[in-house]
């Protein structure tokens, strides 16, 4: 294809083609390093050639928070969910998580978003009458290892957690319906450089929007908490926590349903069994009421707990 239409530096296009990328769309799903690596060109022509994809294709285009909220606000009404497992969060999430459309997962380390992550990796192979999607999940490790052995741990205990699924389909479940990516993301940028930073974060979820409604699935990104020393300002965030989602306002606005996991003082019990007392909560969500539910988890899996007491 012609890359005139981009309005790019010559050598910007050479490169391109060099590389054999043919359309915006794979451009605009390759990474900044690895469009380095496989261009040539420097870091800011790489951002150079990102936005001037982004701007030109119209399905990448950055989604406003009035969009989500006006125009994705039917849909959530009527749309198929992704169920947690867990009857009683599926009820404080009106089914589960939305299909066409991105739910953030925020939190403090060893509050348990890890564990909602895996639990949703298997929710998803059931079919959909159990809540599931009869589908396979990608999940995207971009700091610790993936939990192996914790999947499993979780496989081998379904029949505790889904008494409600028939033990064909449980015994049907696979680990090779889990497909894992592992990268590394971090912020490689200074304070100075909080415009660029923006850029890229809208780029990547209109991405991540685009793909959710082209393949009807739901995408769940979990981000980590920095600690809010104004709790004024803190509106991104439960009035009741102390800390806020890590990515600030210019991710938020590209969020359709936040959800904040926190681990409490106190355990509870089941059984033979102990766990943390935690906490999920819904932030914001354009059809969702401002809730919560106290959560405990075991190795069949995260559980809503009825009577901490």
């Amino acid at each position: 294809m012609s890359w005139d239409h981009l309005q790019l530096k010559p050598q910007i296009i050479s490169a391109v083609q060099r590389a054999q990328l043919k359309s915006v769309r794979e451009i605009l799903c390759v990474s900044g390093p690895d469009l380095q690596k496989r261009t040539g060109l420097s870091r800011s022509d790489v951002q150079e050639l990102l936005h001037a994809a982004a701007t030109a294709s119209r399905t990448h285009q950055p989604v406003t928070a009035l969009q989500l909220q006006r125009g994705e606000c039917h849909r959530l009404e009527s749309g198929l969910r992704l169920g947690t497992g867990c009857p009683v969060l599926d009820q404080l999430l009106r089914g589960g998580l939305p299909v066409g459309g991105v739910t953030e997962l925020s939190g403090e380390s060893g509050a348990g978003k890890t564990q909602l992550g895996l639990q949703l990796c298997l929710s998803v192979q059931y079919p959909v009458e159990h809540r599931g999607l009869s589908s396979g999940a990608l999940y995207v490790c971009t700091e610790d290892p993936f939990p192996i052995k914790r999947l499993q741990q979780l496989i081998s205990e379904q029949s505790v957690l889904r008494s409600d699924v028939p033990r064909s389909l449980i015994s049907g479940l696979q680990l090779t319906g889990v497909f894992v990516f592992r990268t590394l993301c971090r912020c490689e940028f200074q304070p100075d450089d909080w415009l660029e930073r923006n850029k890229q974060l809208l780029t990547f979820s209109s991405m991540l929007h685009n793909l959710s409604q082209e393949f009807t699935t739901p995408i769940l990104c979990i981000n980590q908490v920095t600690d809010v020393f104004n709790q004024s300002a803190n509106s991104l965030s439960s009035p009741s926590s102390s800390v806020c989602p890590a990515l600030g306002l210019a991710w938020a606005n590209q969020v359709m349903v936040r959800l904040m996991m926190r681990r409490l003082q106190g355990k509870v019990f089941l059984g033979d069994q102990s766990s943390a007392l935690r906490r999920l909560e819904v932030v914001f969500a354009p059809h969702l009421a401002r809730n919560s539910r106290d959560i405990g988890v075991w190795r069949e899996g995260l559980r809503a707990v009825l009577d901490p007491d």
